[in-house]
């Protein structure tokens, strides 16, 4: 963290003290919640596994023997609401209704948001902590915030999960997200579809691969490398570009913008999000470039990027319903609460911190595919999107064509 936010965390941290100089004259109330009642959690048994969670939430109801057993409220720590707003809109009602629905009364949940802040999110943590709680979900501002709240957790016997991004170095016990090595998977199939569909004789295709150091740019090539290499190596696609970089809009443009240029003739892409489509969509449009003519990929359903696959421009997007998620760190911090062991239906697989060097145990989702066909049916029947917005001037003659 730098200076700055480490003072705004120490003054953070004299606010907390107080708190739990004043919570220890009415005695440790962190102490005299985390621990369930042994016996009784020992004879709670809870079938439940990812493939259970959906829309409806109704999986959830198999957690509601946990209730009874666990101890201590669950404090959750949203990061902010400008790099994406699903932590408002989705993030924080979809916790709140996994809980509730597996009975969890409301004044043992604590939702807060850091709004950006590294100070309000440790300050956030603290205060949950002296208020008593047994477990901590926490989708990190960033990973040094995030080791702060792991290691001042650790020390006070609070167990977290890591929601949605790994805190890189930190100590959490599990960790709950979509399979990055999936994403990759989903949009290295999605491209091959489209190339077919659209009839590219010659596909010269760029690969936005991201900064070599960021591990889930990592894993994503895992996934659709595994899909794409067969092409480059047959010698029925031309691997054109590969350009590293950081996945930011403007950044990844001006990539994209020198590679198209160095390499004529590129006429597909391999975008790993629809924040990086779209503006280079928008500049293959000033180009001249039409409909159905030069596939790029995506994910995280955006508004943008779906109005982009309306528009015949994207293949599709991984769409990767946030309500999953939320099931997913709800039900596991329900077992930790009644002190018991996620079971392994639960936790499908492992992701390794890379700074740490350990596999952390974790409840990994699949993304789904959105292309014109299952639009109503995914994105539109979750109620992500609408098809007004879908549908805004200048898609109108596009959605009439897919049905819309």
């Amino acid at each position: 963290m730098s200076a700055v936010t480490v003072k705004l965390a120490a003054s953070a941290t004299a606010v907390a003290a107080a708190l739990l100089l004043a919570a220890s004259a009415g005695g440790n109330a962190a102490d005299a919640s985390t621990c369930s009642t042994p016996a009784a959690a020992a004879n709670t048994t809870v079938k439940i596994s990812v493939s259970d969670f959906n829309s409806s939430f109704s999986a959830m109801k198999k957690l509601k023997p946990l209730i009874k057993v666990g101890r201590g409220p669950i404090g959750v720590l949203l990061p902010d609401t400008v790099s994406s707003n699903r932590y408002v809109r989705f993030d924080a009602p979809f916790l709140k209704r996994a809980f509730s629905t597996a009975g969890l009364p409301a004044s043992k949940l604590s939702v807060q948001n850091a709004l950006g802040s590294d100070a309000i999110q440790f300050a956030d943590a603290q205060v949950d902590i002296v208020e008593g709680a047994s477990v901590l979900i926490l989708d990190p501002l960033d990973s040094g915030v995030g080791q702060a709240i792991e290691r001042y957790a650790k020390q006070h016997g609070v167990a977290v999960i890591d929601y949605d991004r790994l805190t890189a170095g930190g100590n959490r016990r599990y960790f709950v997200t979509f399979n990055d090595v999936a994403i990759g998977k989903a949009m290295g199939h999605g491209l091959a579809a489209c190339v077919s569909a659209w009839h590219l004789k010659t596909p010269k295709v760029m690969i936005m691969r991201g900064a070599p150091t960021d591990p889930n740019a990592t894993m994503m090539a895992q996934g659709y490398d595994s899909v794409l290499a067969p092409y480059s190596t047959s010698g029925k696609w031309n691997d054109a570009a590969n350009p590293p970089g950081t996945w930011t809009p403007d950044v990844a443009l001006s990539e994209f913008v020198q590679q198209y240029k160095l390499h004529p003739g590129i006429n597909a892409a391999l975008t790993p999000n629809d924040q990086i489509s779209a503006p280079t969509i928008s500049y293959l449009k000033g180009k001249g470039i039409k409909p159905k003519t030069f596939p790029a990929t995506g994910s995280l359903a955006t508004v943008a990027g779906l109005r982009n696959v309306v528009a015949g421009y994207q293949c599709g997007t991984a769409y990767q319903p946030d309500y999953l998620e939320a099931q997913g760190a709800a039900a596991v911090a329900l077992f930790l609460r009644a002190g018991l062991t996620p079971p392994a239906t639960l936790l499908n697989g492992r992701i390794k911190d890379s700074r740490s060097k350990v596999n952390v145990p974790s409840v990994l989702f699949n993304p789904v595919w959105v292309t014109t066909k299952n639009l109503k049916s995914t994105v539109i029947a979750d109620q992500y999107v609408t098809v007004a917005q879908l549908c805004a001037a200048p898609n109108a003659t596009a959605c009439k064509a897919v049905g819309l």
